[in-house]
């Protein structure tokens, strides 16, 4: 069943998702579903926690069992750790909501839409919980960096840039590239 009711939701829960909704909304991330627009498919919202912080979650099982796998490879942590091992300088930095600055096709955002107490709403951008994102992500970051990944001093792991080198100096060279390539192409971090 791909039209859902919203799940229930304690007070506090509730003003979790409007905290979450409105900031999502003012990211441009979601939208409002107009009054008369028919609604096929939705996915009830929820609320994980995580060291004492929210996330808003839609629940998109019942989409995931419908979608096609993207088989876009996602590194190993082993091999990671082993390119890591011997650095002397490591930097990690985290794009800021990863998912969220991967668009969506607006053909796919009719399939997009999460249902809460307040309002039907449809994503723009990517959001987490689909069964693709972690994939299409990856393939989006090992595209935009492919020569420092090849250049061998750069691991990627979904939104994590990790920069590692022998040498402060060109630890310092490497992390101001990328930070440039970042702002050039409007990555957050």
């Amino acid at each position: 069943m791909l039209r859902r009711p919203p799940y229930p939701a304690s007070l506090e829960t509730k003003k979790e998702i409007k905290k979450h909704i409105n900031k999502l909304l003012d990211m441009d991330v979601i939208r409002n579903i107009g009054d008369n627009e028919i609604v096929k498919i939705t996915a009830p919202i929820l609320i994980t926690w995580h060291d004492g912080k929210s996330r808003l979650c839609g629940d998109f099982r019942a989409l995931n069992n419908y979608t096609k796998a993207d088989r876009y490879p996602i590194p190993r942590i082993p091999h990671a750790l082993d390119k890591l091992a011997k650095a002397k300088y490591i930097t990690k930095i985290d794009c800021m909501k990863g998912f969220h600055q991967n668009g969506v096709k607006p053909k796919s955002m009719k399939l997009l839409r999460i249902i809460c107490h307040m309002c039907i709403y449809e994503y723009t951008r990517m959001p987490f919980g689909i069964k693709n994102a972690p994939p299409h992500l990856q393939r989006m970051m090992d595209t935009i960096f492919q020569e420092e990944i090849l250049e061998g001093w750069m691991v990627l792991y979904i939104d994590y840039i990790i920069i590692y080198s022998d040498t402060c100096e060109y630890h310092v060279q490497y992390i101001d590239r990328v930070l440039s390539k970042c702002t050039h192409i409007k990555l957050k971090i």
